[in-house]
């Protein structure tokens, strides 16, 4: 997993130290949360000028947190004011670059919380203008719905002071990014994740300035309102917004056959693609099928039957169109002795070097943390901020028991009453052990728990995998299922996809040029 570097402009603000350190821990949380993580199309970000990345928010402290690890150089982020009240938790908020937001539900007096944010929103522009970046999701709030939701106008506001402020200073004018944030499966450990970033969005003219303040509020309120409207279709085109889950697991299940598909007709291997390929295969898909459906329903009609009612048997059959399209003709018993030989190889480290320690400096905060997810699920927390929750308290607990578990060894090891330091000083060797710094012990057990903890995952994740291998080739193998029909019948459900896909001209062809601004995919797509 590399992340971006910082662009090249000397004009953006300097990162500060505790800035550089929150970054460091964000990044090894999101590198521990996500097993596979991909920044792509990071030429999209400009060497000059401000910048404002905006994006859903399907994830909770997830979507920022990946985010703050993932877009270079300083990044400002609006958070609820209260917050910057609690002590410790507000100095590192705005350490880290968060901004604080009055909100007109916070406060009993709305005049002065709507005075207060207009000051922000001025602080902000400002900050922009000047070379500063800013992370906005202007949904307003997570959620778990598949479709983005009804942007709010804070976004276009901000941008409208910061593009004033820049031409009054004569300085280089702020561009406004969306971020397409696609997951896996967000709400689950060691997922894969992919940040894709999207060209600078083409903006309508400024406002003219006049002097009659009601004209003036009204041209900004309708410059404002339509860069919100522009904000919300780029956020759909860059999320591949979709109005249920169950559309969207159909596109990419699509995806995934038409690869295989293409794969087997120019007699290449079929192998697994690394998530940022697949999310290109998606939008691909999306504005396909999109431009199908609006343009000639009844040719995709009879294939959308076909798909749902195989990838259905597929699921109750417990395998998947890779499954299916990766099964060679003969499976033979080395393939099967292969993946045996890797899960055996993992598990032998895993279980050896590693998880005892792994195991004592882990298992016991996880536990805590599944027992108080456990608690608050009873109460009844949203299903929207359940990753959040768990991370929130993981952060807590982990470093607690990690503390304590330092503290516990180095008693043990060098106590002059405890059995394990009366056993190793009968050895000479071993003796060694007991003469360590009690400090030193501390420290260096402190930094181990989580570097074993995540050496542990690393090896899970190759146990998983070659476990994954080792059940497929089990279920290749086994004559009860019939894989003949099964392939016969997800290649000509890929055939007819890649016909229909090959009339068109869709993202990453050769000819494909990206729509303008606030217009979707699907409607640029054209027939061949």
């Amino acid at each position: 997993m590399s992340w971006l570097s910082r662009p090249k402009d000397t004009n953006r603000p300097k990162l500060g130290l505790i800035y550089r350190i929150m970054r460091i821990f964000s990044r090894s949380l999101i590198s521990v949360w996500f097993r596979e993580l991909d920044v792509v199309d990071n030429e999209n970000i400009p060497q000059e000028g401000g910048i404002m990345y905006v994006a859903w928010h399907p994830s909770g402290l997830i979507d920022p947190l990946l985010l703050h690890a993932s877009l270079p150089g300083k990044l400002s982020i609006l958070a609820k004011h209260t917050l910057f009240k609690i002590p410790l938790l507000g100095r590192l908020l705005k350490a880290g670059g968060g901004l604080p937001i009055y909100r007109a539900s916070d406060s009993d007096n709305l005049e002065v919380s709507k005075n207060k944010n207009q000051d922000m929103l001025e602080n902000v522009g400002k900050k922009i203008s000047n070379g500063g970046k800013l992370l906005l999701f202007p949904e307003g709030k997570t959620h778990t719905d598949s479709e983005v939701k009804k942007a709010k106008t804070g976004a276009a506001r901000i941008m409208l002071i910061a593009l004033r402020s820049a031409k009054e200073n004569n300085k280089t004018p702020p561009n406004i990014i969306p971020v397409g944030l696609h997951y896996s499966n967000s709400k689950k450990f060691r997922e894969r994740g992919a940040v894709i970033l999207e060209r600078p969005m083409k903006l309508p003219n400024l406002p003219l300035i006049v002097e009659n303040n009601n004209e003036q509020e009204r041209i900004d309120r309708k410059w404002v309102s339509q860069v919100t409207e522009f904000i919300e279709a780029e956020l759909k085109r860059a999320s591949h917004s979709k109005t249920s889950w169950e559309e969207r697991r159909l596109i990419w299940q699509g995806r995934s056959v038409v690869y295989a598909e293409r794969a087997i007709k120019k007699g290449k291997k079929i192998r697994r693609l690394s998530f940022a390929e697949s999310v290109l295969g998606a939008r691909r898909m999306r504005a396909g099928w999109e431009y199908f459906a609006a343009n000639d329903p009844k040719k995709i009609e009879n294939i959308l039957i076909k798909s749902k009612n195989h990838f259905e048997e597929l699921d109750n059959m417990g395998i998947t169109p890779f499954d299916v399209a990766a099964k060679p003709e003969k499976p033979g018993i080395s393939g099967f002795l292969i993946a045996l030989i890797a899960w055996i190889w993992a598990a032998a480290w895993m279980f050896g070097l590693v998880t005892w320690s792994a195991v004592f400096g882990n298992v016991p905060p996880y536990q805590a943390n599944y027992l108080t997810m456990w608690g608050l699920k009873k109460k009844g927390i949203e299903e929207s901020v359940h990753a959040t929750m768990k991370l929130g308290t993981a952060v807590i607990i982990f470093p607690l028991w990690w503390i304590f578990a330092s503290l516990a060894v180095t008693a043990i090891f060098l106590s002059n009453n405890s059995p394990i330091f009366i056993l190793l000083n009968k050895h000479w060797l071993l003796a060694y052990f007991t003469q360590i710094n009690p400090i030193l012990m501390f420290i260096i057990l402190l930094i181990w728990w989580p570097v074993s903890g995540k050496m542990h995952l690393n090896l899970y994740s190759r146990l998983v995998r070659s476990w994954l291998s080792l059940r497929r080739w089990s279920n290749w193998r086994k004559n009860e299922l019939d894989w003949n029909r099964l392939q016969k019948q997800q290649r000509e459900i890929g055939s007819l996809l890649i016909t229909l896909g090959d009339s068109l001209i869709l993202p990453g062809d050769k000819e494909w040029k990206d729509p303008p601004t606030a217009e979707d995919d699907y409607k640029h797509v054209s027939l061949r």
